[in-house]
């Protein structure tokens, strides 16, 4: 997949979540364990503040675009050659499920509170007939041992509720102890997959302001959302 450099980070040039899930699948039937990662503007530049996360970015396989920031420093350096979407992570995370209950392929999830896990689990079982073979909510006391469970497991496809960077270091983490499998971490998609939370309205995500959404809901939020006005400023300097 073709990338252009954000920031220092390569975002690859997606169309849809198809196409993202395609690749993913792909690499996974040619016997390798992708890392799937989603690329916004507060990765963007907690990468620039922190070479730790750079460094964990950068070991993904597949970076995709989900913040309409990101989409426009794509497009700007495209110069409208291809066409570029934002990729919503809780909706790639969705049609992945889905492909896993038509394939067959075995899942393990990991991350949100206790009843959020089972209710994932629940829903994904009933919809998409989607073949969980374990999952660990976000509240374990051992770290080892919940990368041996999923190890053990037999999964291929592995997704991470813990928000970021502390998703993506664990994923590092299981791979490094030979987990072999797809990896994506998805923050907080659990939640909004069980009702737990709320999405922001179609209007809001089709105008790239879900941002805004969840700040009107959380105003607490505002202190991280230093990190996307800086951005936009680099972004108006030229500077991504």
């Amino acid at each position: 997949m073709e990338t252009i450099d954000v920031g220092g980070i390569p975002v690859g040039l997606y169309s849809s979540k198809d196409e993202v899930v395609s690749e993913l699948l792909k690499s996974l039937g040619e016997g390798e364990a992708p890392t799937a990662i989603a690329i916004n503007p507060e990765k963007v530049i907690s990468a620039k503040e922190d070479e730790g996360v750079l460094r964990i970015l950068l070991s993904a396989d597949v970076r995709y675009a989900d913040g309409i920031g990101v989409v426009k420093v794509l497009k700007r350096k495209n110069a409208g050659s291809k066409s570029i979407n934002r990729i919503p992570g809780c909706e790639l995370w969705e049609t992945l499920m889905e492909e896993s209950g038509i394939r067959d392929i075995p899942v393990y999830l990991v991350g949100a509170r206790p009843d959020v896990l089972d209710k994932t689990c629940s829903k994904l079982k009933e919809q998409y007939s989607t073949p969980i073979v374990g999952a660990t909510d976000g509240f374990y006391s051992d770290e080892v041992t919940v990368i041996s469970q999923i190890k053990n497991s037999g999964a291929k496809i592995v997704t991470v509720a813990m928000g970021s960077p502390k998703q993506e270091s664990f994923i590092a983490k299981c791979k490094g102890n030979g987990v072999s499998a797809i990896f994506m971490g998805v923050g907080g998609t659990y939640d909004v997959y069980t009702g737990t939370v709320l999405r922001a309205p179609e209007l809001a995500r089709k105008w790239g302001l879900e941002w805004f959404y969840r700040l009107s809901l959380q105003p607490k939020r505002v202190f991280r959302q230093t990190k996307l006005f800086k951005f936009v400023w680099l972004y108006i300097l030229r500077q991504l």
